[in-house]
Parts: structure tokens; sequence; C-alpha cells
């Protein structure tokens, strides 16, 4: 397995490979990843986009992850500013990196591809901040939040609940660079 660093190109390459482990790993409807097709292909132009693959040595792509820096005017930045009062609105989406999708095929979880990705992701990102969100579950059981808490993420919001996905999701953020703790 090799850990490799996309450039928009790259994704945009594989965005059928992309929207496969993104469907595998969060279980979604057909319907839904052909929407979220269009919103990928459209992401890889935002300011200061970052992607990481993981790759196979037979070039199968086994997880993904990538980013891009908030702005007022995206759907994902906009949901939570509302939901935020004004001093967490500061202290979270004034300089932030957005953690959009990272994603690890099921078969390949649990062998700390996941982390690889986001630790790579982290120290390629800008910004001051990064956010993500992730469906709620139990954090004990929960690969995805151990990873999360691992790495210093703490709560920004919980239970919040995105238009057109009828679960509940954490919001979590932590400061950057990756090499400074959490707050």
């Amino acid at each position: 397995m090799r850990l490799v660093r996309w450039t928009p190109d790259d994704l945009v390459r594989r965005l059928d490979d992309v929207v496969a482990v993104y469907g595998e790993a969060m279980g979604y409807r057909t319907d839904l990843l052909e929407a979220r097709r269009g919103y990928i292909a459209t992401h890889v132009r935002r300011p200061g986009f970052r992607a990481v693959a993981s790759l196979t040595s037979e070039g199968h792509l086994a997880g993904f992850g990538y980013g891009y820096l908030g702005a007022a005017g995206q759907w994902w930045h906009d949901q939570v500013l509302r939901a935020l009062d004004p001093a967490a609105r500061q202290r979270w989406l004034t300089s932030c990196f957005e953690v959009v999708e990272l994603h690890v095929r099921p078969p390949a979880q649990g062998h700390g591809l996941g982390a690889g990705q986001l630790r790579a992701l982290l120290t390629l990102a800008e910004g001051a901040t990064t956010l993500l969100s992730t469906p709620e579950a139990d954090e004990r059981t929960s690969r995805a939040w151990r990873l999360y808490r691992r790495f210093g993420f703490t709560d920004v919001l919980r239970d919040f609940q995105f238009p057109g996905d009828e679960r509940p999701f954490g919001v979590l953020g932590r400061d950057l660079p990756l090499d400074r703790p959490a707050a």
C-alpha cells in the first residue's frame, strides 16, 4: 500500500473509484452517489484544495481524503456557520481547512490507512483550524470517531442535522498546524 498526494486532475481522473469508495464507506444509496459525483468534481477547483489517496500495489484505490479552505457561499460552511454563535464562528471558520471527505474501503479499514491519510492531509492543509463532520456513533466502537479523537479533534457541534441526510452528525475541529496541540 502506498500513500500519494493527488492533484485535482488525479482525483477527477479517478472519480469513478472515488465515488465507489465513498459509497462503500458511507453506505449511501446509488442515487445519492450520483449527486455526490458532481459535487466532488467541482470541489477540486476550490482554494486550498488538497487530496491524498491510498493505492494498492496494483494501483487500486483503497482510500482517499480531500479538503479545501472553507468560505462563505459554500454549502457545508454555510450550514455550520448558521449553527454556531458569533464567537464560535470567529474561532472555527475564519481561516479553516475543511476535511470534506476521508474514506477507506471497509475491507481495508483497521490497518492505519485512515490515520495515514488524515495525517498527510492535515500536514498539507492551509489555515489556522480544521473542521470535519462525521455521522454520530458510539465513540468507543466507531473507528472514525476514535481516529478523530486520537488526532485531537474536539466537539464543535453535536447531533447536527444536515439537510438531505436523516442521520445526526458531529462537527469536530482542531487547531493547525498538526504538530500544535488541539485547544
